[in-house]
């Protein structure tokens, strides 16, 4: 078991292996770089394939090392079959992309970087889906975002690159603060911060008052990064990336996290009214507005990103569907989609690659001298079309068992679902044929096929969607039933094969191809009409975005210029008014008023004189009229105060107080007289008076709370702890002086920086000033030096 934990903990790290090592792999090597930074995901593909056979049976794999334990904090991992299912997805597609990548950006000049951004990328998505810790997922989580940003603005030169980026960062990021927020919920409802914990606790988190606002923010963090209506629109503009990101962040890896987590949750948190209407109500608007929106694209990437955006609707809306069909059918899709769409969009960047365009009317009879892409291209595109002999069929199947049934709620969802499928079967198609059938156009870049690095990946996970599908009874064995099974957390078996089942489901699957062909034979109007019925639309949320963002930044302005006007003296005003009301408001809202004190009837004459000294030198500082003065005064006031602590008992405050006063008048004139200031206070009698009756609360705060203080029980612990460790522990026999020195050594050591920061700052002064009278001198023959 040890060893187990110690390669899968080794299997965790090796894209970060991967991330150090890629600038001087591809320095050294160059593009073919790549076959040797692909060992990294190929050996975790590797260890996570190892516990197929154990996960298959029904067991699940923990693991970790304790962390803070005092708060139940732990780098830990839980792997059951959703999750090893997205491992063996971002190990396995991740390490085709390293290949694709090398083949796609040869010879760009930031390739290192490039790789070493992919490899924190795959680190981090892989963190999400194995994490059993709540904090460890939601760190990964936000890794996520922030690597995703540095691969999506990775041509920081264009503005567009650098809008997406900053773009998709504040919606997930954002969505993951909410995420953080229904994470700690969870930990507050249930009492537990382990996912295989928290499996046991569905009854109780559901039953919660909490339960509303926990589901509303973890759909915000799951909603925001699998794009989501209203928050599609960042994942469309995603696409400014290089297309080797495209294949494995918005299609396979990123895009799914939100996906993963609704599954994982689903048994905690599932089954409830409040599930099953708010997520097939957004994931079938989802559907529908992003195979709309891909209709009107003549951008090959666009055109999958927005099915992009309608598959992660469609997965949405299965979940949230509630029945054991909709689990499977959500299951096979998940696995179908990671396969088809992974490989179209590395076939669109080979377009891109190989004729300098992804603009799909300017391209034709491709096939003549591209044929393997083109092979590769229509064996992925039969696949995101549902057709035989393809996984995407066995999941298109499922899909329609699902939704299918006699009430409203099943009829709405099932029109929906076979309008989306329609418009993702003319999709598929469009960039399947129309780049490769018809006379041949000229473009930009003389068409030829690709090499190995660039269709090497995209013809593996083609083969491997047909190969899933004709061997589907070892597909779901391994993979297909143990997702549905932990997404149920419920044994499920799932049977679908490709014979074809006569009923409902197969006339629904008809009535989608014949819909599909129909919106392909009309591509070119149905785009049209869409454009049409976007410019009546008006602007969309993408448009919202600009506007939001751009209102948020006069909004910070304008507080800005309120709370941060220049001005020390309302600076400092601000900072007394909230003193005096920390002092003062809990004293009266909680009825902590001290008693008056009782009248002393001991004092002897030399304190009195003391006490009359004090009196004197703070009504000195009061009435001078130059700083001098005031400084002398006020050095008065303190050595009095230093000798009232003597008098009491306590002489070494007394020598820190005598020390600091007289650093402090020393300090204070040297200062004064050094910089050039106004002799006289400038300030209006308003101001005086409320300047001094603020000093007043200030004051008559500090008294009342060391009155409250003084009047509380008084609670030895500390007392009696310092007098029986001062001498075993620290050595010392002078009580004051250990706790100084040993308990309190960083806090001292803090107090000692502070006077050493503060006296560098007056000698900086001091010297601006020097400087400033000879720099006026040397100018100015007038001036006496």
């Amino acid at each position: 078991m040890a060893d187990v934990t110690a390669l899968t903990f080794l299997a965790l790290c090796l894209p970060l292996v991967g991330a150090l090592a890629a600038p001087f792999v591809i320095r050294i090597f160059g593009a073919n770089g790549a076959w040797l930074l692909a060992i990294a995901p190929l050996l975790a593909f590797l260890h996570f394939l190892r516990f197929i056979p154990k996960i298959a049976r029904g067991e699940v794999v923990t693991g970790g090392y304790s962390w803070v334990p005092s708060f139940h904090l732990s780098f830990s991992w839980f792997l059951d079959g959703l999750s090893l299912t997205f491992a063996l997805l971002i190990t396995g597609i991740g390490t085709l992309i390293v290949l694709y990548a090398g083949g796609y950006l040869k010879c760009h000049k930031d390739q290192g970087r490039f790789f070493s951004f992919i490899f924190l990328f795959m680190g981090a998505m892989l963190g999400v889906v194995v994490s059993d810790s709540f904090l460890m997922l939601f760190v990964f989580w936000e890794l996520t975002s922030i690597t995703s940003f540095l691969l999506i603005g990775f041509d920081h030169e264009r503005e567009a690159a650098r809008r997406a980026a900053l773009q998709a960062l504040v919606v997930t990021g954002g969505g993951g603060l909410c995420l953080l927020a229904g994470l700690l919920l969870l930990w507050n409802i249930s009492g537990v911060t382990e996912m295989s914990r928290l499996m046991a606790t569905g009854d109780l988190v559901r039953e919660s008052p909490f339960y509303l606002a926990t589901l509303l923010l973890v759909l915000g963090g799951a909603f925001t990064k699998s794009a989501q209506f209203p928050f599609h629109f960042w994942l469309p503009n995603a696409m400014e990336a290089p297309t080797p990101v495209s294949a494995y962040l918005h299609s396979a890896t990123m895009v799914k996290a939100g996906v993963y987590l609704l599954m994982r949750l689903n048994p905690v948190m599932g089954a409830t009214p409040d599930w099953e209407i708010l997520l097939p109500f957004f994931g079938g608007l989802t559907l529908v507005v992003g195979t709309a929106l891909a209709i009107r694209q003549t951008d090959l990437k666009l055109k999958l990103a927005y099915t992009t955006v309608s598959s992660l609707g469609l997965l949405v809306m299965l979940i949230g569907f509630g029945s054991d069909h909709a689990v499977e059918a959500a299951a096979l899709y998940l696995v179908a989609h990671s396969l088809f769409k992974g490989a179209l969009f590395m076939v669109a960047g080979i377009i891109d690659h190989e004729t300098g365009t992804r603009d799909i009317t300017r391209l034709r009879g491709l096939m003549q001298v591209m044929p393997l892409t083109w092979m590769i291209a229509l064996a992925a595109a039969f696949s995101m079309a549902g057709l035989p002999p393809f996984f995407g069929f066995l999941a298109k199947e499922e899909i329609y068992t699902a939704l299918v049934g006699g009430d409203v709620r099943a009829l709405t969802f099932t029109a929906i679902t076979v309008f989306g499928n329609a418009l993702m079967f003319a999709v598929a198609f469009a960039v399947a044929l129309k780049p490769f059938l018809g006379k041949p156009v000229e473009t930009p870049k003389p068409p030829h096929e690709a090499p190995v690095l660039l269709w090497l990946g995209p013809a593996v996970l083609a083969v491997l969607g047909l190969l899933a599908a004709i061997f589907s009874t070892f597909t779901h064995t391994v993979l297909s039933s143990p997702i549905a099974s932990a997404i149920r957390q419920t044994p499920v078996e799932i049977d679908i094969s490709l014979t074809p089942h006569i009923g409902l489901p197969l006339a629904l699957s008809a009535l989608t191809v014949l819909l599909g062909i129909g919106v392909y034979w009309q591509l070119a109007r149905a785009r049209f009409l869409m454009a049409v019925f976007l410019r009546a639309a008006g602007p969309g949320p993408d448009h919202g975005f600009d506007v939001a963002l751009s209102g948020l930044v006069r909004f910070s302005g304008r507080v800005m210029r309120v709370l941060q006007p220049g001005r020390l003296e309302i600076y400092v005003t601000c900072t007394f008014l909230c003193v005096a009301a920390i002092l003062i408001v809990p004293l009266v809202v909680y009825g902590e008023l001290p008693r008056p004190p009782a009248w002393p009837a001991d004092v002897r004459l030399y304190e009195w004189a003391v006490f009359l000294i004090a009196a004197f030198g703070l009504a000195a500082v009061l009435v001078a009229r130059d700083r001098l003065t005031a400084i002398v005064s006020l050095g008065i006031q303190g050595f009095a105060v230093a000798i009232i602590f003597l008098l009491f008992g306590a002489p070494d405050l007394s020598f820190t107080q005598f020390m600091v006063e007289t650093l402090s008048v020393v300090i204070l004139a040297l200062v004064m007289t050094r910089l050039r200031l106004s002799p006289d206070d400038q300030r209006p009698l308003g101001r005086k008076l409320f300047d001094g009756a603020l000093a007043l609360v200030c004051g008559l705060g500090f008294t009342l709370l060391l009155m409250r203080a003084t009047q509380a029980p008084f609670n030895d612990a500390l007392t009696a702890f310092f007098n029986a460790y001062s001498k075993s522990i620290a050595h010392g026999a002078n009580v004051v002086n250990v706790i100084i020195v040993d308990f309190r050594g960083t806090d001292t050591l803090g107090e000692i920086a502070v006077v050493a920061v503060t006296g560098l700052a007056i000698l900086a002064l001091i010297r601006i000033r020097a400087g400033s009278e000879r720099k006026l001198a040397a100018n100015d023959p007038t001036v006496e030096g």
